[in-house]
C-alpha cells in the first residue's frame, strides 16, 4: 500500500479514524484533506549531519616529514548522528531525530571551545616539555594521551560526542578535514 492515501474533507472523521486505527496508521489533517500515513513510514532511521570548523595546531613527535614541525590547520568536522524522528505532536521536537542546536551544543562544549586556537601535544612524549613551555608563555595547550594525528583526533572526538548523546540517537559517522583534500573518516559500524 502506498504510505500516504489522500482523502477529501467530505469523509467523516470517525470513519477515517476507524480505518486508520485498523491499519495502524496515523491521521494528519491538512486544509481540505486528511492524510493517512503509516506510522512505520514516519519511524524509519534517518541520519542528519552538522558541519563545524575550528583552527588548531599540532606537533607530531618523531614524525619523519615536514609536519614534525608545529603547524596548524583549518579543520572541518562533519558530525552525523542517526535515529528515528520523533513522532509526537505534543513534543516541540516533533519530526526531528535531534535538534541541530543540541548537536551544536555538544560539539561546541566538548571540542570547539577546547581545541579552537590551541595546540595539541602528545603528553606521553618528550613534546610534553614543549607544551609546558608554551603553556607557561600563555599559550593554550591541550595535552593528549595520543599522537595528535587526524586519525587519533577522530577517535577522541567520537568518544566525547558519544558520551553526550541521549535517548535513541547514536553517532553514525565523522569526517575530519585537515585540508581541503586530506581527511579522515570514522564509521560507527567499524568501531
Amino acid at each position: 500500500m502506498n504510505p500516504c492515501a489522500f482523502l477529501r474533507e467530505d469523509f467523516f472523521y470517525s470513519s477515517i479514524y476507524k480505518f486508520s486505527t485498523f491499519l495502524n496508521h496515523q491521521i494528519i489533517k491538512f486544509p481540505n484533506q486528511y492524510i493517512i500515513t503509516s506510522k512505520s513510514y514516519l519511524c524509519r532511521m534517518i541520519r542528519i549531519t552538522k558541519i563545524f570548523t575550528f583552527e588548531t595546531a599540532h606537533v607530531l613527535y618523531n614524525y619523519d616529514g615536514k609536519c614534525k614541525n608545529m603547524h596548524g590547520h583549518s579543520y572541518k568536522l562533519f558530525v552525523t548522528v542517526k535515529g528515528n524522528p520523533i513522532n509526537d505532536l505534543d513534543n516541540p521536537k516533533n519530526g526531528m531525530v535531534v535538534d541541530f542546536g543540541d548537536i551544536k551544543k555538544i560539539v561546541k562544549s566538548e571540542i570547539i571551545d577546547l581545541w579552537d586556537h590551541a595546540v595539541l601535544v602528545n603528553g606521553a612524549s618528550p613534546h610534553k616539555d614543549l607544551g609546558q613551555d608554551l603553556e607557561h608563555k600563555g599559550h593554550k595547550v591541550i595535552f593528549c594521551s595520543y599522537q595528535p594525528t587526524c586519525e587519533n583526533m577522530l577517535y577522541d572526538i567520537a568518544e566525547k560526542i558519544k558520551s553526550k548523546l541521549s535517548g535513541d540517537v547514536t553517532l553514525a559517522y565523522l569526517k575530519l578535514h585537515e585540508t581541503e583534500n586530506s581527511y579522515g573518516e570514522w564509521f560507527a559500524e567499524d568501531n
